[in-house]
């Protein structure tokens, strides 16, 4: 066994890759997901019902599944968005993920959601943002058919879908779609649209903010930190795809600054910009507990 409760093999391609990440994160991305994925299909699968392709819009892409433990009776409900570089990925990109997250949760007593949404070029920014919110109105109308409590829901956005996530819970513009979320987590999330040459997904910070770079700054969250009021957790992985680490700790001052306070802030050692959400289901579980005991404060303060 690895270290912090994973299988030994995964430990040592974690070490492996973390800090050569960066010379191509597409092909170690893809090593990763190779690795995780005999583990997860091996993860128990028993008393969780997954309800499939539930349509929150019109869009083919406007859907989502449902993830709901056989005893669920006004459980909390954590809603999962994933990444993709704002044009590609899917709720689930193999026989295992994304669906590991939600049903970890899932076995941790919690309903959960995985939301798949439009992508860019076809959804140019605020789409993305709008599919989360009107992904939230569902869960806001219907979750309680599948025994979750729609007055405790937990917002958790992935890298791209980070970005959409956070938009709509700090863009002042949005303002009047946010709905039946009690806080935000943050994971590994693009918080400002960089088109830098280090950014191997710059294009897709193009199709999706457009052409006109000189205006991204005012698109993307971070210019919006200022107007969060939801609880926060951003979490980073050790070895991220250029940038994403610097911006999360940008936004986390942002925030802090307009607060006068710090909300909570984690780096995952070892973890890279896939694993961080690969390793939910696969034995390892500190950042799942971390956002468990996040969410129970959250819905304490709130009762």
């Amino acid at each position: 066994m690895g270290a912090f409760g994973r299988p030994a093999e995964l430990d040592s391609l974690l070490r492996e890759i973390g800090p050569v990440w960066q010379q191509d994160i597409r092909a170690a991305g893809d090593r990763v997901k190779a690795a995780y994925l005999p583990v997860l299909m091996a993860a128990p699968r028993g008393g969780i019902a997954v309800t499939r392709d539930l349509a929150y819009g019109t869009h083919p892409r406007q859907v989502l599944d449902v993830y709901r433990p056989a005893t669920a009776r006004e459980a909390p409900v954590v809603l999962f968005v994933h990444g993709g570089a704002f044009v590609r990925g899917a709720k689930d990109i193999n026989d295992a993920m994304y669906g590991n997250v939600l049903r970890w949760f899932a076995r941790q007593g919690c309903v959960g959601v995985n939301v798949e949404y439009r992508l860019a070029p076809e959804a140019p920014h605020p789409q993305g943002a709008l599919d989360v919110a009107a992904a939230c109105a569902w869960v806001a109308e219907h979750i309680g058919d599948f025994g979750g409590d729609p007055q405790r829901v937990c917002l958790i956005g992935h890298s791209a879908g980070g970005t959409h996530a956070a938009s709509l819970a700090c863009d002042p513009s949005l303002s009047h779609l946010r709905r039946g979320v009690n806080c935000l987590v943050l994971v590994s999330a693009r918080l400002r649209a960089d088109c830098l040459p280090q950014n191997p997904n710059a294009a897709g910070v193009r199709a999706y903010f457009g052409d006109d770079e000189a205006g991204h700054a005012a698109l993307a969250p971070m210019a919006h930190a200022a107007h969060l009021r939801l609880p926060l957790f951003v979490v980073n992985a050790e070895y991220e795809n250029p940038l994403l680490d610097v911006y999360a700790a940008e936004f986390v001052h942002r925030v802090a600054v307009a607060r006068g306070v710090a909300p909570r802030h984690t780096t995952m050692a070892q973890h890279n910009h896939v694993s961080i959400v690969a390793h939910f289901d696969s034995g390892e579980q500190r950042l799942g507990e971390q956002i468990l005991d996040f969410f129970a404060a959250c819905c304490r303060a709130a009762a």
